[in-house]
């Protein structure tokens, strides 16, 4: 017989746990089908120990025999279950905070567990012990080499042990406990689901709206809209694009400002992306050196913002159009070009009527 822990134990809430892998599991699925209420042996590699006291500390003992110890007669509960570790068993405290005790015990093993409980009642009705005050409840767990055999209570005195036996009859079996986890994972993933489809404006995105910038934030405003971007032509899309950035830029009262008429115009024309914002690089007289352009990037929140100045909201819109996809430039577009409306619907329902009219009826 080896003694692999004794002393004073934490325990929270009346309990104290032995695991060997990290599988959390509730009270009831620990006691599921079980006879006995004081040793939760339902779970794999996991023992959930009830105590008398609910917090504070308790004298505690735990034992590993090589065959069956004699029965602790002098205990008030006493009550055995089947146990395979299935990895490093130790004996733990709620939350981990209040100790850890390695038990030595070989993974993969079949062992009977015997937990003997004295006092309990008392321990129930007592508060944690101070510094100096003897321990009013203790508890002796003891491990050998079995055979599996359902759980049983070999002796019951107290009322909190009679309280959680009852506590173990009444709760479902393993089987159905498997049931109802499976059940509440998938309603779990039917209200993610859900979520997620009103968070895109009513319906399931594909793989192309997930991956296009701003697609969530457009849908969420019009997932029709979206939904008839995507089967839009590479060419109309680019020219949705282009035509939203210049319709951003007239809501927001930009249209007197050369310089963003310019860009705009470039834009239109197809020009590149460095040459739409910057205009186009300077003429080379024969016979002069040629002087190297140096474009300065500026790293902006891409937005639009009304406290920006109107250069920096265009060229925000402007630059979206440029995305090599032409339905991320589409969508991207749409949605920062609604930024200067105060009724956002209305860009979208000027887009239906000037590219999507037709094709729609």
């Amino acid at each position: 017989m080896r003694t692999v822990m004794t002393g004073r134990a934490w325990v929270a809430y009346g309990q104290i746990y032995v695991e060997s892998a990290e599988n959390y599991a509730d009270l009831g699925e620990c006691f599921a089908g079980q006879r006995n209420g004081l040793c939760g042996a339902a779970v794999a590699g996991k023992l959930f120990l009830i105590t008398g006291l609910h917090t504070g500390k308790v004298g505690f003992t735990v034992e590993v025999h090589e065959r069956m110890p004699s029965v602790e007669y002098s205990a008030e509960d006493v009550v055995e279950a089947a146990y395979r570790p299935i990895g490093d068993a130790a004996l733990v405290t709620w939350g981990g905070d209040g100790g850890s005790w390695p038990l030595e015990l070989e993974p993969g093993v079949d062992y009977r567990v015997r937990y003997s409980a004295w006092n309990m009642d008392a321990g129930h009705q007592a508060g944690p012990p101070m510094d100096g005050e003897p321990l009013v409840d203790r508890y002796l767990l003891q491990f050998w080499p079995a055979r599996p055999a359902p759980d049983r209570v070999v002796k019951e005195t107290s009322k909190q042990a009679a309280y959680w036996h009852k506590f173990a009859r009444e709760q479902p079996t393993p089987a159905q406990f498997a049931e109802m986890k499976l059940e509440k994972a998938r309603q779990a993933e039917e209200q993610r689901r859900a979520e997620r489809a009103a968070a895109w404006g009513g319906a399931m995105p594909s793989e192309r709206m997930e991956r296009a910038p701003f697609c969530r934030e457009l849908a969420a405003l019009d997932r029709a809209l979206v939904d008839a971007l995507e089967q839009t032509d590479p060419q109309t899309l680019r020219a949705i694009a282009r035509w939203a950035a210049r319709r951003a830029c007239e809501e927001a009262g930009y249209g007197g400002d050369e310089r963003i008429s310019g860009v705009l115009d470039r834009m239109d024309r197809g020009a590149g992306w460095l040459e739409t914002l910057n205009g186009p690089p300077p003429q080379i007289q024969p016979g002069a050196a040629a002087v190297p352009i140096v474009h300065q990037l500026v790293a902006r929140v891409h937005g639009w913002f009304d406290h920006r100045a109107p250069f920096e909201n265009a060229e925000t819109v402007v630059t979206a159009t440029f995305n090599e996809d032409p339905f991320h430039a589409a969508v991207g577009t749409v949605w920062l070009s609604t930024g200067p409306f105060a009724d956002k619907s209305r860009l979208p329902g000027e887009l239906r009527e000037v590219f999507l009219s037709s094709s729609a009826s």
